[in-house]
Protein backbone atom coordinates (compact mmCIF):
# COMPACT_ATOMS: atom_id res chain seq x y z
CA UNK A 1 0.00 0.00 0.00
CA UNK A 2 1.33 3.33 -1.08
CA UNK A 3 1.74 5.99 1.90
CA UNK A 4 1.21 8.52 -0.65
CA UNK A 5 -2.51 7.38 -1.26
CA UNK A 6 -3.34 8.95 1.90
CA UNK A 7 -1.41 12.60 2.00
CA UNK A 8 -3.28 15.17 0.18
CA UNK A 9 -1.30 16.35 -2.96
CA UNK A 10 -0.24 19.93 -1.21
CA UNK A 11 1.12 19.06 1.53
CA UNK A 12 3.52 16.43 -0.27
CA UNK A 13 4.70 19.03 -2.72
CA UNK A 14 4.90 21.48 0.52
CA UNK A 15 7.20 18.67 2.23
CA UNK A 16 9.68 18.62 -0.77
CA UNK A 17 10.03 21.63 -0.77
CA UNK A 18 10.65 22.21 2.66
CA UNK A 19 13.29 19.10 2.00
CA UNK A 20 14.77 21.48 -0.76
CA UNK A 21 14.93 24.58 1.22
CA UNK A 22 16.40 22.62 4.68
CA UNK A 23 19.19 21.32 2.27
CA UNK A 24 20.45 24.59 1.65
CA UNK A 25 21.20 25.09 5.51
CA UNK A 26 23.10 21.67 5.77
CA UNK A 27 25.64 22.01 3.42
CA UNK A 28 27.66 24.71 4.81
CA UNK A 29 27.39 22.40 8.31
CA UNK A 30 28.87 19.24 5.98
CA UNK A 31 31.22 21.78 5.01
CA UNK A 32 32.58 22.92 8.07
CA UNK A 33 32.64 19.27 9.73
CA UNK A 34 34.74 18.43 6.57
CA UNK A 35 37.33 21.07 7.20
CA UNK A 36 37.46 19.67 10.87
CA UNK A 37 37.97 16.78 9.82
CA UNK A 38 40.26 17.44 7.51
CA UNK A 39 42.67 19.25 9.81
CA UNK A 40 42.65 16.67 12.33
CA UNK A 41 43.60 13.60 9.43
CA UNK A 42 46.49 16.69 8.77
CA UNK A 43 47.53 17.23 12.31
CA UNK A 44 47.33 12.92 12.93
CA UNK A 45 49.55 12.38 9.17
CA UNK A 46 52.09 15.16 10.55
CA UNK A 47 52.67 13.30 14.01
CA UNK A 48 52.85 9.86 12.64
CA UNK A 49 55.33 11.00 9.71
CA UNK A 50 57.96 13.92 11.52
CA UNK A 51 57.48 13.04 15.03
CA UNK A 52 60.69 11.68 16.82
CA UNK A 53 58.41 10.48 19.82
CA UNK A 54 56.43 8.75 17.49
CA UNK A 55 57.44 4.89 16.90
CA UNK A 56 55.47 3.34 14.43
CA UNK A 57 57.55 -0.09 13.45
CA UNK A 58 58.77 -2.40 16.57
CA UNK A 59 62.24 -1.59 16.16
CA UNK A 60 61.76 1.86 16.87
CA UNK A 61 59.84 1.32 19.58
CA UNK A 62 62.15 -1.35 21.20
CA UNK A 63 64.99 1.67 20.60
CA UNK A 64 63.95 3.05 23.94
CA UNK A 65 64.45 7.03 24.88
CA UNK A 66 65.71 8.80 22.14
CA UNK A 67 68.51 11.69 22.72
CA UNK A 68 68.34 12.96 19.29
CA UNK A 69 67.72 16.57 19.57
CA UNK A 70 68.58 17.35 16.24
CA UNK A 71 65.40 15.25 15.24
CA UNK A 72 63.11 16.74 17.99
CA UNK A 73 64.35 20.53 16.96
CA UNK A 74 63.76 19.64 13.34
CA UNK A 75 59.61 18.59 14.10
CA UNK A 76 59.35 21.80 16.56
CA UNK A 77 60.41 24.40 14.51
CA UNK A 78 58.26 23.56 11.12
CA UNK A 79 58.11 25.57 8.15
CA UNK A 80 55.13 27.90 9.33
CA UNK A 81 56.55 28.62 12.60
CA UNK A 82 59.91 29.62 10.76
CA UNK A 83 57.52 31.98 8.57
CA UNK A 84 55.90 33.37 11.48
CA UNK A 85 58.61 34.22 13.34
CA UNK A 86 59.75 37.66 12.45
CA UNK A 87 56.25 38.80 11.91
CA UNK A 88 54.38 41.40 13.69
CA UNK A 89 51.59 39.16 15.68
CA UNK A 90 49.04 41.05 14.46
CA UNK A 91 45.48 40.06 12.22
CA UNK A 92 45.32 42.50 9.76
CA UNK A 93 48.41 45.02 10.54
CA UNK A 94 46.38 47.91 7.77
CA UNK A 95 43.42 48.29 9.67
CA UNK A 96 45.10 48.32 13.12
CA UNK A 97 47.10 50.95 11.95
CA UNK A 98 44.35 52.76 10.00
CA UNK A 99 42.34 52.99 13.94
CA UNK A 100 45.59 53.63 16.29
CA UNK A 101 47.61 56.26 14.10
CA UNK A 102 46.92 59.85 15.33
CA UNK A 103 47.86 61.11 11.72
Amino acid sequence: MAPNRWIRPEVLSLSLSLSLSLSMYVYPLFAATGVAVGICVMQLVRNISTNPEVRVTKENRTAGVLDNFAEGEKYSQHALRKFVRNKAPEIMPNINKFFTDPN
